[in-house]
């Protein structure tokens, strides 16, 4: 079997995706982005094409070491996005070609389906609760927040009491019970992250997730001593090397690398893998599309430390499409009871539609996340 074209497609509302065809026929689907920066990874893409056709697409980890190691400059999120996306394609090409979900390849699953969360917001709290009520009404036992808007390095502590609001309402809206994530999104720097988690304790959090930016990772031990929640990061990190910081450092409670981000399911399965040696859990982030929550599930099905999924289903970016309008079988990502049953079809285990990918294609895309600035007119972290 050959590779004999590779193909993106820029597809609203924010995502893109990559199409591997083989001169056997068979198709795989993979989704290289970078939120905000789609069309510079389709170039990236483009580039690694040339290092891709006419080669065996079932030699996932030689292709993966040529994409990786092949440059002289390696690493970051544009470069491990594209090798991402076409890794995932491999997979699907390879569980395809043996009629075989991607996960019985890797050794099989270790479980059949796993918990998912649901995004609910976190500006205004009255919307918030509403929200949660509303996932929990939907079967989902965990909702995730954004904590807060911009802050300072030292900010107001009527931004500290907002913070407070919002939780307060959504734990008075859901109770004791459902699992509650709050997302600091990296908004907040070190003297503020020290007092908000203070503040926090009492509501029994099921993480805070990226406390501060992952450029500052030496302040993590300090925070985790204050905090009882787990602390949860990674979205923003990129290979096994970029974990193996975290990991040697400590004080980090749950990893979140992003399959579409971290060099795709061969990388992120080693991630996932040193993790649980040092008894850290994997929450992979996907607020993306179907093709990336496929191949999320495929890594859920056989690292043992998973404990839950992120997904996109309903998410505020998804207004102009949303995560099922571009698969042929819109009940292949299995909801029930706050849980998602992992695909077993061949490949990442969905059939994508792609007479509609070429029809949204014509319409694409040019998504930029906000610009935020302090009062004082400096530009603050989204």
């Amino acid at each position: 079997m050959k590779i004999t074209g590779i193909k993106t497609f820029l597809v609203p509302p924010r995502w893109l995706f990559v199409r591997i065809e083989t001169n056997e026929g068979i198709v795989g689907w993979g989704e290289p982005v970078v939120e905000g920066r789609a069309q510079t990874v389709a170039a990236a893409v483009d580039e690694l094409s040339d290092y891709l056709i006419g080669k065996d697409p079932r030699h996932i980890e030689d292709l993966w070491n040529v994409m990786y190691r092949g440059g002289f400059y390696r690493g970051g999120p544009i470069l491990m996005s594209a090798i991402a996306g076409i890794d995932q394609a491999l997979w699907d090409i390879k569980g395809k070609h043996h009629g075989v979900p991607a996960h019985a390849l890797l050794g099989g699953p270790v479980r059949e389906r796993i918990r998912v969360y649901s995004w609910i917001g976190g500006d205004r709290p009255a919307d918030t609760a509403k929200a949660a009520r509303d996932a929990v009404a939907r079967g989902f036992t965990a909702v995730k927040m954004n904590g807060t808007e911009e802050m300072h390095f030292v900010d107001s502590y009527d931004k500290v009491e907002r913070v407070i609001e919002n939780v307060q309402a959504v734990r008075d809206a859901v109770g004791p019970h459902i699992g509650l994530g709050v997302d600091f999104h990296g908004r907040v720097h070190k003297p503020m992250a020290k007092v908000l988690m203070r503040e926090l304790a009492p509501y029994k959090l099921m993480f805070i997730e990226e406390p501060v930016l992952s450029e500052h990772l030496e302040a993590i031990p300090e925070l985790a001593a204050i905090s009882p929640a787990p602390i949860a990061l990674g979205e923003r990190m990129y290979s096994r090397y970029d974990f193996k910081r975290v990991l040697q450092m400590g004080g980090v409670d749950i990893i979140q690398p992003d399959p579409s981000h971290s060099g795709g399911i061969t990388e992120t399965r080693k991630i996932a893998a040193m993790a649980e040696a040092f008894d850290v859990a994997l929450a992979l982030h996907c607020p993306l599309g179907p093709i990336a929550l496929a191949a999320n599930l495929q890594l859920d099905a056989i690292c043992h430390n998973a404990f839950i999924q992120e997904q996109s289903l309903g998410i505020h970016y998804n207004a102009a499409n949303d995560l099922l309008d571009y698969v042929v079988d819109r009940s292949v990502f299995a909801y029930e009871q706050g849980y998602v049953t992992i695909p077993g079809g061949p490949g990442l285990g969905i059939e994508v539609n792609e007479a509609y990918v070429m029809e949204r294609a014509a319409i694409g895309h040019r998504w930029r996340n906000p610009l935020w600035r302090h009062a004082d007119g400096s530009v603050a972290e989204w």
